[in-house]
């Protein structure tokens, strides 16, 4: 069976084992990078492909007469027209958990970063301010502790739960968000009300996959119900918070600050206005929550795994919402 890797680079540059997937399956054909409009001819002949972030469509899906399955290298699958696959009878598949302690330990790094206002101090470093302090310790920006403080987790599956763990050995206190615009009959227990999980957080963590209802997750209705003194952290998906909201937000100081891992276009080849803030209560790092060595060794393991499972018959990961039956945040 012929196998395409569409976006290879985008996951290793040569730091990985391949034992696994070539034991799964041969022959390979791996690309560095594949261009849209190259995407129907280099999966025209295959019968199994895996994407990380390159767009398969249906025109590229409906031409591949032989696919037999879809890899998506990630557990977003926003990438895939499930619709498409479905009625072409041909499964998708995504990876899951791999990533949850690469992730977790990038929003924490995002958190402290911001609490402990590390780029400030570091440029005071740099710029002689503390060889030039009268003062051991220069207190020129407030330091604040997360011990104490409120996290609200919106999407709460295996990543929320997980950055939940990590905070309460912090000893902060977990806030679970019920799905936006759920009455009060139907919150389920443990969680609260989306809306008052906003107000009354001091940091919020989004962990909830994008789509149409996940869109615009968080914009201004909700940045006006966040206490000033809050922080926004997202490593999930750029398109669930409003990026003009958010620019015009920090402008204004309604909330302390935001650490981000994404962004709407990536990488933002047209420019994005965020990227143009000056100051150090925005921190933006390039999709890297991710993107442990250890994390990406995972991911390469476990679509080995998927593959195996769907040529011996066995559960291999199916995504089974291709007609938007999924949940948005759990």
């Amino acid at each position: 069976m012929r196998a395409v890797f569409l976006d290879f680079s985008s996951v290793t540059r040569g730091d990985l084992d391949l034992t696994t997937l070539e034991q799964a399956i041969s022959p390979w054909q791996f690309h560095d990078e594949t261009y849209q409009a190259q995407v129907a001819e280099r999966i025209k002949d295959a019968e199994i492909v895996i994407s990380n972030k390159t767009m398969l469509n249906r025109p590229a899906i409906s031409a591949a007469n032989r696919l037999k399955l879809i890899c998506v290298a990630a557990t977003g699958y926003n990438n895939v027209d499930l619709v498409a696959a479905a009625e072409h009878n041909i499964p998708v598949c995504n990876v899951r958990g791999y990533a949850t302690p690469s992730v977790v330990q990038h929003v924490f790094m995002l958190m402290l970063n911001l609490t402990r206002r590390f780029v400030e101090y570091q440029q005071l470093v740099r710029n002689g301010g503390w060889q030039t302090s009268p003062f051991f310790c220069p207190l020129d920006f407030g330091i604040e502790e997360l011990t104490g403080k409120r996290l609200g987790i919106i999407g709460y599956g295996e990543l929320g739960k997980a950055v939940g763990k990590v905070a309460q050995a912090f000893g902060m206190q977990l806030l679970i968000a019920e799905h936006k615009n759920t009455s009060a009959a139907l919150i389920r227990p443990g969680r609260r009300d989306f809306d008052a999980v906003l107000s009354q957080s001091d940091f919020i963590s989004l962990h909830c996959p994008l789509s149409e209802e996940t869109r615009d997750l968080i914009s201004h209705t909700e940045f006006a119900l966040m206490k000033p003194t809050a922080y926004l952290i997202n490593t999930a998906r750029g398109g669930l918070v409003n990026e003009t909201d958010l620019l015009q937000c920090l402008s204004a100081n309604r909330i302390a600050g935001a650490g981000i891992d994404v962004l709407q276009e990536e990488p933002p080849v047209h420019g994005n206005i965020l990227l143009d803030y000056p100051h150090p209560n925005l921190i933006i790092t390039p999709h890297t929550a991710w993107a442990s060595r250890e994390s990406r060794q995972r991911l390469l393991d476990l679509l080995a795994d998927n593959i195996r499972n769907f040529l011996q018959g066995k559960p291999f990961n199916q995504i089974t919402d291709a007609l938007g039956t999924s949940t948005a945040h759990k």
